[in-house]
């Protein structure tokens, strides 16, 4: 389906075509239209599926058959996002579709000083996505009020909640205009997903593009075992043997992050670190130059598992699997975007054996297992049996010593027993 045939306003279609979107994506095809009716939608759609024109473009249309005078710290559509790099990326998207229309975006997220984010707000601003964090700092301030707010979009739902923003959302909508048109989108669903839906849409209309809490049919996934101290050694073999291009790596701390960095500056490979403990510009900066090559690797905490959007990106790799299931599908939605091929790898120790199985009855398939010469690791069944067995055997043996141990003291007693005398 072209979006020439949505009868969008012709600047907006102009605009669109400068961005390359001529064809829908599945997602885009069901989403715009009943959300440019005024809709409430509940959407669960993998990432990187074209989720952010599918809410965008029926907002800006509906902006436009609606104009209104740009207020001064009255927003008209609110987006909310769970970090930083996600708000900064949609608004980026969302500023490229308006770049002919009479709609002012900009992002609000922390990590950054709060003045200049407060001039755009007192200025006036159409259209503000933001972490949920930071706008309620600027409410704090009386920088913005949400009152006229018609349109709401909650992006990434389901890791807002993982957060802990729950209240915080309930709270900024409750800020909002009564009659306003609300829209949820999420890449996994859960019980947290369907209560929160709930409470904020009406009447709404749900809409699965892909099975439930699946990854792109694009990606293939693979799992080599591997102790867990010799990861890094693995990693590093596989970088040169495959001379993989551009890499972006997933840990589960921000130590094991900055761990492997220094492993690969030993070896001179160019590579950085997006973690909490880095500023926002460095962040920015470490993103920038994945983008555009200058880094072969880029090692990420949970942080960037969403909002990144990389083009022609063939590997993720999971040093260490996720603790929740559904954050595997987050993290290795950075590739395989768009109908591209991708590949997801997981480094799986003996002790993440349980997560893997928690992750392959999630994605309801089993994921192809690869041992590397040289890197062989018992599973973990195996390691278990083998305790149990030196378990049962050491109490057999200890056992056996007590009851010689007690035989030979009887014996001893029995000799050591002193004569009656007469």
């Amino acid at each position: 389906m072209q979006f020439s045939s949505l009868d969008l306003a012709p600047d907006l279609l102009r605009a669109l075509a400068e961005c390359g979107y001529n064809e829908m994506t599945p997602v885009q095809a069901q989403a715009i239209v009943p959300a440019r009716r005024g809709k409430d939608l509940q959407v669960t759609a993998q990432t990187g599926t074209g989720k952010t024109a599918a809410f965008a473009i029926p907002l800006l249309q509906r902006m436009l058959d609606a104009p209104k005078a740009t207020a001064e710290r009255r927003p008209r559509a609110l987006i909310l996002t769970p970090t930083r790099e996600l708000a900064e990326q949609i608004a980026n998207a969302i500023s490229a579709y308006a770049q002919f229309l009479p709609v002012s975006v900009t992002a609000l997220y922390g990590g950054v000083k709060m003045g200049g984010q407060a001039s755009k707000l007192t200025a006036g601003v159409d259209m503000v996505i933001s972490t949920p964090g930071r706008l309620l700092e600027h409410l704090a301030l009386g920088n913005v009020i949400l009152s006229d707010v018609e349109f709401v979009v909650l992006d990434e739902a389901d890791r807002m909640l993982d957060m802990g923003f729950s209240a915080d959302v309930l709270k900024l909508l409750q800020m909002t205009a009564t009659k306003r048109q609300t829209l949820l989108f999420s890449a996994t669903t859960s019980p947290a997903v369907n209560e929160l839906s709930h409470k904020i849409l009406h009447n709404h209309q749900q809409i699965r593009v892909a099975k439930t809490n699946s990854a792109a049919d694009t990606v293939n996934h693979v799992v080599y075992p591997v102790e867990e101290n010799r990861k890094i050694e693995l990693f590093e073999k596989l970088l040169a043997e495959h001379n993989w291009f551009q890499v972006l790596v997933f840990t589960s701390t921000k130590e094991q992050a900055d761990q492997l960095l220094a492993g690969l500056q030993q070896r001179r490979i160019d590579a950085a670190v997006c973690h909490g403990d880095k500023s926002q510009g460095a962040r920015r900066r470490a993103i920038a130059d994945f983008k555009t090559a200058k880094l072969q690797v880029l090692i990420a905490t949970e942080v960037a598992a969403r909002g990144l959007d990389i083009q022609g990106l063939d590997y993720v790799v999971n040093f260490n699997l996720p603790y929740l299931p559904e954050d595997y599908v987050h993290r290795i939605g950075r590739t395989g975007r768009a109908g591209a091929a991708g590949t997801a790898i997981s480094f799986v120790s003996r002790e993440e054996e349980q997560s893997l199985e928690r992750i392959q009855k999630l994605m309801g398939s089993t994921i192809k297992r690869v041992v590397k010469p040289g890197f062989d690791v018992s599973n973990r069944g195996s390691l278990l049996k083998s305790i149990s067995r030196k378990v049962l055997t050491g109490r057999s043996n200890k056992a056996t010593e007590t009851v010689i141990d007690l035989a030979s003291s009887g014996k001893a007693r029995r000799k050591a027993k002193p004569q009656r005398t007469k």
